[in-house]
């Protein structure tokens, strides 16, 4: 007798069913993207204060630092620090301790959801290498900024833990922590303006 398949999908509150082994672009909505990072919990949860830091807000900072760092970034790649931690919303913020002990199948899950993500929005299936390096710059400054304002971590520990070169602005930045509803309001905002500056030509 033939064992029924696993169910590898999820269905989205949009309706949309997202096949995590196969994603399309058609099954990927803003919408589903905006709620579930405003939900999903930056370091497990791990934060001071009254609300969790979500990954959504941690998207609208690193795509702020980015931004800042490089200003003259086409919108596309602003859009794509947005959406750097995007599959996240439906395989979760794992730290960087258990994607080791997961090895090569999250990253590949991650990679495909990435890679769905970016057509579905105009952006190239895989970023150009340095883009990536400008985003990953951005994601640290932020990961460091967190570790110590919120996370516990003393300013020595997150030093080594969150290197950044000496020429990286860690001041000025601000690490809020909000409601979900509020923060996804936030993030679909910000998402529809970088639309709007790509569609324009901008």
């Amino acid at each position: 007798m033939a064992t029924r398949p696993k169910r590898a999908w999820q269905r989205m509150l949009s309706g949309r069913r997202l096949d995590l082994l196969d994603p399309t672009p058609f099954d990927i909505e803003i919408e589903d993207i905006a709620h579930g990072l405003a939900f999903v919990a930056r370091w497990n949860g791990q934060t001071r204060g009254d609300w969790p830091y979500s990954v959504a807000e941690h998207s609208l900072l690193v795509e702020q630092i980015f931004t800042a760092v490089d200003p003259d970034a086409d919108v596309r790649w602003r859009l794509a620090a947005l959406l750097h931690d995007a599959p996240e919303y439906v395989i979760g913020d794992m730290i960087s301790p258990v994607k080791s002990a997961l090895g090569q199948e999250y990253g590949v899950m991650d990679e495909r959801l990435a890679s769905a993500i970016h057509r579905r929005f105009g952006l190239p299936a895989a970023l150009p290498a340095v883009v990536k390096k400008r985003i990953k710059l951005a994601d640290r400054i932020s990961a460091r900024l967190e570790a110590t304002a919120i996370a516990g971590f003393a300013d020595a520990e997150a030093r080594r833990l969150f290197p950044v070169p000496a020429s990286a602005s860690l001041q000025g930045w601000q690490i809020e922590l909000r409601p979900p509803a509020q923060t996804r309001a936030a993030y679909l905002a910000r998402f529809a303006e970088l639309m709007d500056l790509m569609d324009s030509g901008h």
